[in-house]
């Protein structure tokens, strides 16, 4: 080898060596989510790559949350925050007017191609308190620091969470597995755009997570064919992404607003329903008392079940999706299959 060629080869290795390390070095996206179904669908785009931070974690709601000093750092460091919406998320509404600017925001209601569902309205659904903010403690048992400034920041939140959902579009977008498919495909091409060094890898999670996601919703259809059609009251109407999906039929939901306690007026309301459509069960929410469940099924012939469209007491993961879902759908054909 000539002098010259010993030297190119010497410069070629180096620079490939100095390639190497500057990618090493390179750290992966920080990734901050809201909410556990949502974590796992990032947590399968990411597999291999980094874990995704959660902020809304064990037994909290969504709708109720609020940020912890921890929370604030690690989003002082992200580099991307998914959230679903400012309906579904009301703390999100101030909290993306603050985020770093290298900070991308991602809002999952807006990915291309989802199957979108307006609110549900008629007096099955609408509940008239709906905007009386009096009692939030009343339904929920887990919030303990409702002072009087935490509790009008949360209001605030709120109210400002609805102005933005001026469409009446419902957020509860994740219970539809084609739309997890979409929510899975749209993140992998947000994390790709800002790093096409992991475009590879990102795209090959991808196509793993949507082929599990397709799996599962092949393993519901049959699950689920023995509660088709059958009329079911759920606590709150969170619910319809997945009935719609799988042809289930829900007769009323107790309130629109989980943090409001339903006054006697909506539970008679929500009696009379299920009178007249012969509902067989009527399905508690794990973050909320089931006391008013309790008192809605009283003197009738209707079971009471659990449904969660978070998964709270799964843990956060690649697979609390499928888990979730599966919950769901045993959830529902135990009460309703018989």
């Amino acid at each position: 080898m000539t002098r010259y060629g010993l030297f190119a080869a010497l410069l070629a290795t180096a620079i490939l060596s100095m390639h190497a390390a500057y990618a090493e070095e390179r750290t992966a996206p920080e990734v901050v989510v809201t909410i556990k179904p949502v974590h796992a669908l990032v947590a399968m785009v990411m597999e291999g790559i980094a874990i995704p931070g959660l902020l809304v974690e064990g037994k909290a709601s969504p709708h109720s949350f609020s940020l912890r000093p921890s929370d604030a750092h690690a989003l002082a460091g992200a580099d991307v925050f998914v959230r679903v919406s400012p309906s579904v998320e009301p703390f999100t509404v101030r909290l993306a007017e603050t985020l770093p600017s290298k900070t991308k925001l991602v809002t999952l209601a807006e990915t291309p191609g989802l199957h979108l569902l307006k609110l549900r309205t008629g007096t099955a659904f609408e509940a008239h308190e709906h905007g009386d903010h009096g009692d939030h403690e009343g339904a929920h048992e887990h919030s303990k620091d409702h002072d009087g400034a935490v509790a009008e920041k949360r209001e605030e939140d709120h109210e400002h969470g609805h102005e933005h959902d001026a469409d009446g579009v419902d957020g509860h977008i994740w219970l539809d597995p084609d739309n997890a498919k979409a929510i899975v495909l749209h993140v992998a091409d947000t994390l790709a755009s800002l790093r096409p060094d992991l475009k590879e890898k990102l795209d090959a999670n991808a196509a793993r997570a949507v082929a599990k996601i397709a799996a599962l919703d092949a393993e519901l259809q049959p699950a689920l064919s023995a509660a088709k059609g059958k009329p079911f009251i759920v606590f709150h109407d969170a619910y319809q992404y997945f009935e719609s999906h799988y042809g289930m039929r829900a007769a009323g939901a107790i309130t629109l607003n989980p943090e409001v306690k339903p006054s006697a007026r909506r539970l008679s309301e929500i009696r009379a329903t299920l009178k007249a459509t012969g509902a067989r069960c009527v399905f508690a929410e794990p973050q909320f008392s089931p006391r008013i469940v309790a008192t809605v099924i009283e003197g009738t012939a209707a079971k009471a079940g659990t449904l969660d469209p978070l998964g709270v007491d799964i843990a956060p993961g690649p697979g609390q999706y499928e888990q979730m879902m599966r919950a769901i759908s045993k959830s529902m054909t135990e009460c309703l299959g018989g």
